[in-house]
């Protein structure tokens, strides 16, 4: 079963000890993004409808942490009404929110040690103030906060920072910069973890070809690294393993972040890239049993073109069982995504509403195509009509789509059928300028069920999304977090080993939506949003 919800710093080379980056007062702040204590989400320039931002370096092993934090708690409890947001940075390199302690306020998990390095702390307790307008720097110092902040929210002068008393030297998880080159570390990364979409051909906005074109980039990749869009992974590691895990370690992540930071030296030796010799097959699992055309279709240059619903009568004149469906798109750049179903014919006098349907798959960008589980299929019945959902998005260049569905089918029926469990909800309303609404779906399984992956669905103001199982022994359990849900990549996480729900397990689907005008998708902050 498949359950689907819906619902600036200059750069510097370091010699010896770690590469950072300047950032002195007055020096741009970059964007990143990182995840709380509670597996929250938070991109620093997302606060850009605060005055200012506040962010102190907090240390879980240091004795005077708990100290740092109560005054920094009562300094946000004083500036919560005048604009001002409060954030903890924990860069010791441990993923575990446990290590926080009890704190109020959120503390960002800077695993890697990346951001917590590019920030500049050096000791814990020590306090960093953003100016959200032009997120300047506007002062560097610890218990002498208040003071700045009163400057900067009067429009005055903000006073120099002083020492950070009694604080402990930061440990980061940043470690050592050794020598990181394209040629031995970075070109071997991005061809096991980048260049499947970034190549020719591929959904990816531009090659990894070579060296060169790579070093041109090199800015940009630092940049979506530490935002997190890239790569795009979503979900929050501490739930669930994943077949179709596309993210970085945290190694690979520093790696990559410190060869960018040191001017992305090349290395001695040949390319290995440019010299690289890529496989890649038409069809992703191999030539189909069956192709079928879809009705082509003129995307125009500009605009919002609606969903459109193209038909197919199925050729076949026998039911068949499908092992794997996949989607060849005919331009990549204009297709967003096809979900794939077939409908019979209503029976003589019954509800057309009615009429037997299912799913055979889709597409969306950057997903992997594999057959079905072991011993199991999905039927299509002879006499069906196979309708395809086109979500097509102009892209500055008028274009023809012609994309193939090509199926693969089974010599003999499988033991199980596969079906999918949709969790939805209609009754939604997501309130006008609300930055963290939420709503719920949900399923009670009146038998055992084998859960194989799951798929969370929102639009443009999806924000977050969660399966929770309730078990029949009162227990529960998280079964997939997507903090930071980005409706460009409709993913759907493959469990590592399928999950066995028993009889009578509640399934709760909740989203969060972001109907704001911090939301840079949303089309509309002003309107209350329905089904």
């Amino acid at each position: 079963m498949r359950s689907i919800g819906w619902a600036g710093a200059a750069l510097l080379v370091a010699s010896g000890a770690q590469s950072a980056l300047a950032l002195d007062v007055g020096a741009r702040v970059e964007n990143f993004a990182l995840l709380d204590q509670h597996g929250r989400a938070h991109e620093l320039h997302y606060l850009s409808d605060a005055r200012a931002v506040a962010v102190m370096a907090h240390s879980a092993r240091c004795p005077q942490a708990a100290a740092d934090v109560k005054r920094f708690e009562r300094a946000a409890g004083t500036y919560a009404d005048r604009g001002v947001a409060f954030l903890l940075l924990n860069s010791e390199g441990r993923a575990d929110p446990r290590v926080v302690g009890d704190v109020s306020l959120p503390v960002l998990l800077d695993e890697t040690g990346i951001i917590g390095a590019s920030l500049g702390f050096a000791a814990a307790g020590e306090t960093l103030l953003v100016d959200t307008q032009g997120w300047r720097l506007a002062h560097r110092g610890g218990e002498d906060l208040a003071a700045a902040l009163d400057a900067l929210l009067a429009g005055e002068a903000v006073p120099p920072g002083g020492a950070v008393a009694g604080g402990c030297a930061l440990q980061n998880g940043h470690g050592p910069a050794g020598a990181v080159t394209y040629v031995d570390d970075i070109a071997p990364l991005l061809a096991e973890n980048c260049v499947t979409c970034h190549r020719d051909g591929g959904i990816g906005p531009w090659a990894m070809k070579n060296y060169a074109v790579v070093r041109g980039f090199a800015p940009m990749i630092r940049e979506v690294v530490r935002t997190r869009r890239m790569p795009p992974w979503h979900a929050d590691p501490r739930y669930g393993h994943f077949a179709n895990d596309r993210s970085l370690s945290a190694e690979q992540t520093r790696m990559l972040v410190r060869w960018a930071e040191a001017g992305a030296p090349r290395g001695e030796g040949a390319d290995p890239l440019a010299t690289r010799e890529g496989d890649w097959p038409e069809w992703q699992m191999g030539a189909p049993d069956l192709v079928i055309d879809i009705p082509p279709y003129d995307v125009p240059a500009t605009g919002v073109v609606d969903y459109q619903y193209p038909t197919v009568k199925n050729p076949l004149k026998k039911d068949v069982w499908v092992r794997g469906s996949e989607i060849l798109p005919g331009d990549r750049a204009a297709l967003h995504h096809v979900i794939t179903s077939w409908v019979l014919p209503a029976p003589k006098g019954g509800d057309p509403r009615r009429r037997p349907r299912g799913g055979l798959g889709g597409y969306v960008p950057g997903m992997t195509v594999e057959p079905n589980p072991d011993d199991t299929g999905v039927l299509l019945p002879a006499g069906a009509t196979l309708v395809f959902q086109m979500h097509y998005t102009p892209y500055g260049k008028a274009a023809t789509d012609r994309s193939k569905f090509g199926l693969y089918l089974y010599d003999k029926p499988p033991k199980h059928k596969l079906s999918s469990a949709v969790l939805m909800n209609t009754r939604i309303r997501i309130p006008a300028h609300a930055k963290a609404h939420s709503d719920t779906a949900e399923r009670t399984f009146g038998r055992d069920v084998l859960v194989y992956d799951l798929l969370p669905h929102a639009h443009y103001r999806g924000k977050a999304s969660e399966f929770r199982a309730f078990y029949p022994n009162g227990d529960e359990e998280v079964l997939l977090s997507v903090p930071n849900y980005d409706f460009n990549w409709q993913t759907t996480y493959v469990l590592e080993r399928p999950k066995v729900l028993p009889a009578g397990t509640r399934v709760v689907h909740r989203t969060w939506w972001d109907n704001s005008a911090q939301n840079p998708a949303n089309p509309d902050p002003n309107v209350d949003v329905p089904w």
